[in-house]
């Protein structure tokens, strides 16, 4: 990785709808450079996936939070797929520190939350949970 794709990153990720020829005409670049430059990152794998980021509130959801979430080591994996399989739960990560999963969670409104809160502190193995509601995000997405 060069300079080069590193511009092309950071411009994808701002929108990765971008056209190539904007990307293109940004860097003092040929557009198939870029194309090619786009297809390599993907084969490589450095490039996963494209998505998008919505407003939540206008599709439905007004509680969005992150929940960290602590398991017995002897059920770290069940636990793990049960969280996997809530459909409120967007993002899922193993982690260090203070937590050994951390979630990000949509619902509908706060009784949904407390509800879905409830559920997950009921899974057999976790030991712990720390909801954490957003207010506001400042920067980025997860």
């Amino acid at each position: 990785m060069d300079k080069l794709d590193i511009s092309i990153i950071e411009s994808l990720s701002k929108n990765s709808r971008t056209p190539f020829m904007q990307i293109a005409r940004k860097l003092k670049v040929s557009e198939s450079t870029i194309r090619k430059r786009v297809s390599n990152l993907e084969e490589k794998g450095i490039i996963k996936k494209y998505s998008l980021v919505v407003d939540t509130n206008k599709i439905g959801f007004e509680s969005i939070a992150l929940i960290g979430v602590d398991a017995a080591p002897e059920r770290y994996l069940d636990v793990a797929k049960k969280l996997t399989e809530l459909k409120e739960v967007r993002y899922v990560a193993s982690s260090t520190g203070d937590h050994m999963f951390m979630l990000e969670v949509w619902t509908k409104n706060g009784d949904d939350l407390r509800a879905l809160s409830d559920k997950i502190k009921g899974l057999d193995g976790v030991t712990r949970i720390c909801p954490a509601i957003i207010k506001d995000t400042l920067k980025g997405s997860l």
